[in-house]
């Protein structure tokens, strides 16, 4: 699968540390961060590669060549084989794809080289080809959800809708931003309208036509059925300003970015919802009654730092017994995601158990009241998220505020499980931070 990477860009946010070399060529531990990139994918069998250079693309040709030669930096071989594109004019950010239009006759990855990320590309592709669509994005929560671009999708991951950091959003949300990382079929290009020839042209008022990926290309594509969403934990960052270089500069050198990795086995720690992430009040139905505890924001954004994942574990007897429908549980999700996105924090992900075991009430959903493998203290719903996260249940932990919790996380294996008070102000903090002291 050839590899397309945007490095045409001028980093004018960061020009003020950087001004002298374009930003993909910034160096975290001696290297450029391009170089970092390319490595990744070299891991993993990505070798055919088209980087589109414009400003200071010299300094990029440069350092890489064709691919063939050895790193300035390390004396190891590339390992890849390179082709460029020069933008002699600004094309847009994807302008060049249209140029590039008779060398792109599969699916092929289009990655930003101004992020820092490690990520597992195998099963990031292996999923665009499973769902058939034309375009898959790679989405992740992120620390700043409120001021960010969110990708709005249905129960199979199709995209309904993107919303713009400009444009109006419901009042609760599920945190799921655009990476900028895409797996593209060709029809995306094939059906646009858009000309090669006209790219780059001056257009009515004289000025060269530009192609906006997101808003000429992916925007229109939403709630079409054709472009998918891929939920991910791995490590992508923008590093576009001075502090958040420095932030990914930190995480870079501390291992957390390498560790997040799919391919690597990851750690988490477990969280109950109710009465330990947010006030218990007996079977919650109704969304006004969803308030965060005390504490809880901090404690994640703690995890979050940690490199360790932050889960839900809950059980929600309430889909079985019919008093609250799946898509109020998802609201009062996607409230829990927007109010920790306020204050800088972030779940990677969320499991529940709709069933109950016991039959005979009215108003019941029948098909759902059973003796489930996924009903804490079982431990169904920490080991699907095992399997769906590459998680080392024996490095993990599980925090809760009852003894199911501790129970479920002894009998999946995690390497402690700990009981807190309910409803106490910053027990989950407390909790945590003894973790990873």
């Amino acid at each position: 699968m050839k590899v397309v990477i945007m490095a045409g860009g001028k980093g004018t946010r960061i020009s003020s540390l950087f001004s002298d070399i374009p930003k993909p060529m910034i160096k975290i531990d001696d290297r450029p961060v391009l170089e970092h990139e390319i490595e990744c994918l070299r891991r993993q069998g990505f070798t055919d590669i088209i980087i589109t250079i414009s400003h200071l693309g010299k300094v990029i040709t440069d350092y890489f060549g064709d691919g063939s030669g050895v790193s300035p930096a390390t004396g190891k071989p590339f390992g890849v084989n390179i082709e460029y594109f020069n933008e002699e004019v600004p094309l847009g950010n994807a302008g060049a794809l249209f140029k590039l239009k008779d060398k792109l006759t599969d699916d092929f990855l289009l990655l930003n080289a101004d992020a820092i990320f490690d990520i597992d590309f195998r099963r990031f592709v292996n999923y665009h080809k499973s769902h058939g669509g034309d375009v898959t994005l790679f989405t992740h929560p992120n620390s700043h959800p409120y001021d960010s671009g969110l990708i709005i999708a249905d129960d199979n991951s199709r995209v309904l809708s993107w919303l713009t950091k400009e444009d109006p959003r419901p009042e609760y949300y599920d945190n799921r931003v655009n990476a900028g990382l895409h797996v593209l079929s060709p029809r995306v290009l094939e059906e646009s309208n858009i000309s090669p020839d006209e790219v780059g042209m001056p257009g009515p008022d004289g000025k060269p036509l530009k192609v906006d990926l997101d808003r000429k290309l992916l925007k229109p594509l939403a709630g079409t059925g054709k472009m998918y969403c891929y939920d991910s934990p791995e490590y992508v960052k923008d590093m576009g300003t001075p502090e958040r270089f420095e932030s990914v500069r930190k995480d870079f050198l501390s291992g957390i970015v390498a560790s997040k990795n799919l391919c690597n086995r990851q750690k988490a720690i477990f969280l109950d919802r109710d009465g330990t992430l947010n006030r218990y009040v007996g079977f919650l139905r109704d969304i006004k009654e969803f308030e965060l505890l005390p504490g809880v924001s901090e404690a994640i954004r703690l995890i979050n730092a940690s490199g360790y994942l932050a889960v839900v574990i809950t059980n929600q007897p309430v889909i079985a017994r019919g008093e609250v429908t799946v898509e109020q549980l998802d609201e009062i999700h996607k409230k829990m995601a927007t109010e920790l996105g306020k204050d800088g924090a972030y779940l990677d992900a969320v499991y529940y158990c709709p069933h109950h075991p016991d039959k005979g009430f009215e108003g019941e959903v029948a098909e759902l009241k059973f003796d489930c493998d996924c009903r804490k203290p079982k431990p169904g719903l920490l080991l699907r998220a095992a399997s769906d996260l590459n998680i080392d249940l024996s490095e993990s932990y599980m925090i809760g505020d009852s003894h199911i919790d501790v129970e479920a996380g002894e009998n999946a294996g995690c390497k402690a499980s700990f009981l807190i008070p309910r409803n106490e102000d910053d027990a989950l903090l407390d909790c945590v931070r003894s973790i990873l002291q």
